[in-house]
Formats: C-alpha cells, sequence, structure tokens
C-alpha cells in the first residue's frame, strides 16, 4: 500500500457528450476542491456531435477522508449537468483481482511474479482454477489456490460457487487461460469487469488446435487478444493486441511458444492499464490513454 502524498493521488475517469466548456468545469471544480490536475488526457471522438473522454490524476491533501464527499459533489454540481458517466478512485488502493485459469500456466504464472516483482500494482485474492494442476506453482507466490471443478455438464453449479467467492469482494477477474465458457447469467451477477486473452487467429482458426492449423495455412503472422468478456463470445471491447512474424521454418511447437510469449505481454498491458484506470469503455471500443 502506498504511503505519504501517494495516498492523496486521485484518478477521475468520465465519459459524455461532447460540449464546450467540459474541461473548464472540471477544472474549476477541482481548484475549488483544492486539487491540483498533475496529468490529463482526453479525446473527443468527432469535432461536432462526438462523445468526450477524459482521465485527470489530480493531487488533492486528505483524499482518502473526503473521497465520498467528493465524488458525490461532482456528481452533483458537474456531471449531472453536463450528463457525465464517471468513477474516481484512490490511486493508492491496489485493485483486488481474482484470476481464474486451468491447465496452462504461462498467463497465470506471468502475472502472479509480476505482481511480486512490483510491476503490476494489483492484490491478488485468489487463483481459481477448474483443474487442480497449478496448485504447486501457485503456493510459492502466497495466493490461495481454490479447485473448483468446472465442466458443460456442471457448469451451473461451478459457477454458482465461483459466483460466491467473487461477488463483492473483487474489482477484476481475470481469465488466464481459463478454457471455459462464462454463461451470460455468471457475467450479469460477478459484479465487476473480467479480462480475457486468447490467440489472434479468431475467427479463421477457433476450436481446437489453432496453432496446427495455423501451421497448415502458413500463417505469417501469430498474435494474442486482450478484451473484455461481453455475453457475446470473444467479441468484447479489445484492450490491447499484439503480434510476431513467423515463417516456414516455424514448427507447431515454435507458434505455440511464440503465441504464449505474446500472450503473456498482452495480458499483462491489458490488465496493468485496468488497474491504473487508464481505459475508458466507448461502446464496444476502449480508449486508452
Amino acid at each position: 500500500m502506498a504511503t505519504g502524498t501517494d495516498t492523496d493521488i486521485g484518478r477521475l475517469l468520465l465519459r459524455c457528450p461532447d460540449q464546450p466548456g467540459i474541461v473548464a468545469a472540471i477544472s474549476s471544480f477541482m481548484t475549488a476542491a483544492g486539487a491540483n490536475i498533475v496529468s490529463l488526457d482526453q479525446h473527443s471522438t468527432a469535432a461536432e456531435g462526438g462523445t468526450f473522454l477524459q482521465r485527470t490524476i489530480f493531487h488533492l491533501p486528505g483524499l482518502r477522508a473526503v473521497r465520498d464527499e467528493l465524488n458525490d459533489r461532482f456528481a452533483r454540481e458537474v456531471a449531472g449537468r453536463l450528463d457525465i458517466d464517471f468513477r474516481l478512485t484512490e490511486a493508492s488502493r491496489p485493485k483486488r483481482v481474482a484470476i481464474l485459469a486451468s491447465r496452462e500456466d504461462h498467463c497465470l504464472l506471468d502475472l502472479l511474479w509480476r505482481n511480486r516483482r512490483g510491476e503490476l500494482e494489483m492484490s491478488v485474492v485468489f487463483v481459481i482454477a477448474n483443474h487442480a494442476d497449478l496448485a504447486d506453482q501457485v503456493r510459492p507466490f502466497g495466493v490461495p489456490f481454490i479447485h473448483v471443478p468446472a465442466h458443460k455438464d456442471i457448469r451451473a453449479e461451478a459457477e454458482g460457487r465461483m459466483l460466491d467467492l467473487l461477488r463483492d469482494n473483487v474489482d477484476l477477474v481475470v481469465l488466464a487461460r481459463y478454457m471455459q465458457v462464462l454463461t451470460p447469467a455468471f457475467l450479469d451477477e460477478v459484479g465487476c469487469p473480467v479480462i480475457n486473452i486468447h490467440h489472434s487467429f479468431l475467427p479463421a482458426f477457433i476450436g481446437a488446435a489453432p496453432y496446427r492449423r495455423a501451421r497448415e495455412r502458413g500463417v505469417k503472422l501469430v498474435g494474442a487478444t486482450a478484451h473484455y468478456v461481453t455475453q457475446d463470445l470473444d467479441e468484447g471491447p479489445i484492450i490491447e493486441q499484439d503480434v510476431v512474424r513467423v515463417n516456414h521454418r516455424h514448427d507447431v511447437a515454435d507458434l505455440v511458444r511464440l503465441g504464449a510469449d505474446v500472450e503473456r505481454a498482452v495480458l499483462s498491458r491489458a490488465v496493468l492499464w485496468h488497474c491504473e484506470d487508464r481505459i475508458i469503455r466507448h461502446g464496444n471500443q476502449t480508449v486508452v490513454f
């Protein structure tokens, strides 16, 4: 947990119909509240009739004590008048994160390793896996490992057990190669964003053995996509993507290895940006500041 002046850093993310005076209204509010704006990033989707998005970092002495009051005042004095959808957070409060996994370890262990090194500021509450294979690998990180068997025949029961653990307990769920489809009912009830990672061969190579079929087609790029999960399978707002070039000399094992490398990097960036409140969703897109 941050100490000293770090506890006085706040983040304000907002989205609203674009119109004159938004920046002035926010700056005036911050000044009146005694806050100093440290950085401000903004974007409008169109010169006229667009959507305005902004991320403001500010310093306010004693923020923790007045955060709720500040939130209510902003809603009352600024957001209501300008039709602003916003969230106000404290930078010193790490997001509470649950990681879901199956048998593949590369994304899970990378997130835990980066978190332990201080590269990824979050509080990992626990790991839930539908197989017990990774329990011994998670144990050295000091993170609780919870085995919740899950497959299509017991999906409702499994999701019910996971919801009992997740609901009102975490700020983010990360699917670190969790090889189960989450139902719309689960997504409605979990109460927080869910981030997924998968290879970027979709929709060309869906289902099992995508790297083998990609190799058979002679692909020249291997990539990964991190996105927010919605009820439309693998079609949620994209947060981050990356690729690496491959050629005829790479066999299937090479493609799998290179794909795992890209997946690790892409997922860690997406989770970092979410935990740093850098992402604003706009329809089925994201703006990352």
